[in-house]
């Protein structure tokens, strides 16, 4: 997938009137808001692939038949929170870092520098924007999963909810120090694909956590996507989240952001 920045989130310069209408932050917030909804590449891997894939799998009849191997639990009800993962790695692996490295590679962020709205109102809407979109592919696959396979919501509902925030943040966090470490938007598009393979073994895509390796198991669930599909297993089941998952989200989360802010560069 690949993402071309045509445009700049400094659209709205600041003596035109929507500039006046609004603070520079939501200008470039609406701005940034439209290009993303004009990208259709973009908006199929993180919010049309997971339940597309969930749809799937649901469909092969093995995976809707109960495995005792699993506890009682069916194909099917595992892989609903790794359709949840699914789209939370592809927007912070495939959809941010090509647009934030597009706008320094094209000198938007430099122009941006010389006007009153700094260039970090540009990566919190693109940030806040792949957030919001990898929360609704999560509700989208939830739902699907609910409505056409009779997967059962999570019964703890606050912890679920608690490790699916810190799931985002991760995976936007990750997507951050992307953006920071590569200097073109085709470099970024070509590391962030070939991250996202092993993302999706940790979230459990060819093997649910659960049926690896114990071995295998305890190093994935030091991954924050391996931790997050844990984590979400357990709300469903009822019960609230290990904190051990919980504080293996937030430390990545405070790590993987604190790196990008080091390392991110304007120019």
């Amino acid at each position: 997938m690949t993402t071309t920045p045509t445009t700049t989130a400094s659209a709205a310069p600041p003596g035109h009137a929507s500039s006046r209408r609004a603070s520079p932050r939501t200008a470039v917030l609406r701005a940034e808001a439209r290009l993303f909804l004009r990208e259709p590449g973009t908006l199929f891997w993180v919010i049309g692939f997971p339940p597309l894939l969930l749809a799937i799998l649901g469909s092969v009849p093995s995976f809707r038949e109960a495995d005792d191997g699993l506890g009682g639990l069916r194909l099917i009800d595992i892989y609903v929170p790794v359709a949840v993962l699914t789209g939370l790695i592809m927007a912070g692996l495939q959809a941010m870092p090509p647009v934030l490295t597009g706008y320094r590679e094209s000198g938007i962020l430099r122009r941006m520098s010389t006007t009153p709205v700094p260039p970090s109102a540009l990566l919190s809407a693109q940030m806040g924007l792949i957030g919001a979109a990898a929360l609704l592919s999560a509700l989208v696959s939830l739902a699907l999963g609910r409505l056409a396979f009779d997967v059962a919501l999570p019964r703890q509902a606050a912890g679920y909810l608690l490790a699916l925030v810190l799931a985002v943040t991760a995976a936007v966090a990750m997507g951050a120090l992307l953006s920071a470490l590569t200097r073109t938007a085709k470099a970024a598009t070509a590391i962030g694909s070939t991250a996202v393979f092993p993302m999706l073994f940790c979230a459990g895509v060819w093997l649910p956590v659960q049926a690896m390796p114990d071995g295998i198991a305890r190093v994935v669930e030091c991954t924050p996507f391996g931790a997050a599909a844990v984590a979400f297993g357990q709300a469903a089941a009822g019960d609230w989240p290990a904190w051990s998952h919980l504080g293996v989200l937030a430390l990545w989360t405070v790590v993987l952001s604190a790196a990008a802010t080091r390392w991110f560069r304007w120019e």
